[in-house]
């Protein structure tokens, strides 16, 4: 058996993500020990039954105190109250990383509160599901996906290595980039999918009414995945379009240009120009299959992962 890549980890955050961190972290031997904290009474005690965790701390201090890593799981709104929480009890060398979809906001509001002996490795694994809370984490979420990491001023060499291997152990492939560029590529992989999709449901919710119930009887398949992603967190997806805003905004405005550009397709009756779009959107999906970030075959109830 390989020697733990830490001696002691502490996971800030024990729903979706920290659960199957922790469940990783235990299933493969990444560390000698784990400690899980949440600040939900409730999520504590759950995750005590479920066994995922060496021990659950009453307190984010405790479960910080002595661990060489600290992984924050929390919705990024409160990302940088987590870390200011555990702040004094911190130990020297002490590597802090978090696992929220927003970058350049949360980097400005951890630094903030961040002691000058711990580093700070910001990540981002692209991974979950439209479920939340303890029991709703496995090992192997993130097999075979993306994290991404966007040092900071920091971040030291070491403590990215170190965090590398965290994720490489929990299955993940790791890309480096900039906090901004990260904001922008999740914007629009990601950010604007899932509003869009609150925006389509919240209108079927108001034609619901008017439908007699139509909406939900005669619910095509693609209506059926914008109401997977729209059941998504909504405290987590609160703080990610407030956090990401500037980012958000930008690619919304392209969207916004780009739709009316299709409502004049239809209104003009510009069969060629629709064709050539859906055409080039077709090869999108083609790349994303060959990726390996999908499956060809249909989906009609199959499990997905999305991206958060």
């Amino acid at each position: 058996m390989t020697e733990p890549l830490f001696d002691t980890i502490a996971v800030i955050g024990l729903g979706l993500i920290g659960s199957s961190v922790a469940r990783g972290v235990k299933s493969r031997g990444l560390a000698r020990r784990l400690v899980g904290y949440d600040v939900s009474e409730e999520v504590r005690a759950r995750s005590s039954e479920l066994g995922f965790c060496d021990d659950v701390a009453a307190t984010p201090e405790a479960a910080a105190a002595g661990a060489d890593l600290i992984v924050v799981a929390v919705p990024v709104g409160a990302t940088a109250k987590a870390v200011e929480a555990i702040a004094t009890h911190l130990k020297e060398g002490a590597i802090v990383t978090e696992v929220g979809s927003v970058k350049a906001a949360v980097i400005r509001q951890v630094l903030a509160v961040l002691p000058a002996h711990a580093s700070f490795v910001p990540g981002h694994p692209i991974a979950g599901t439209e479920h939340s809370g303890p029991d709703a984490g496995f090992a192997e979420l993130f097999d075979g996906r993306w994290c991404i990491l966007t040092p900071c001023e920091r971040s030291t060499d070491e403590a990215v290595a170190k965090v590398t291997a965290l994720w490489r152990g929990l299955g993940s492939a790791v890309e480096i980039m900039t906090p901004e560029h990260h904001d922008i590529v999740l914007a629009i992989t990601s950010h604007i999918p899932h509003l869009i999709a609150y925006n389509i449901v919240g209108t079927a919710s108001d034609l619901e009414q008017v439908t007699s119930s139509e909406v939900i009887k005669f619910s095509a398949g693609g209506f059926r995945d914008f109401t997977r992603i729209a059941s998504s967190d909504p405290v987590m997806w609160r703080d990610v379009f407030l956090n990401n805003k500037q980012a958000v905004l930008e690619v919304l405005g392209r969207f916004t240009e780009d739709l009316a550009a299709l409502q004049r397709m239809i209104r003009w009756d510009d069969g060629e120009a629709l064709l050539e779009l859906f055409t080039r959107t077709r090869a999108i999906r083609r790349g994303i299959i060959e990726a390996g970030q999908d499956t060809p075959e249909a989906d009609f109830g199959r499990p997905h992962g999305h991206e958060e």
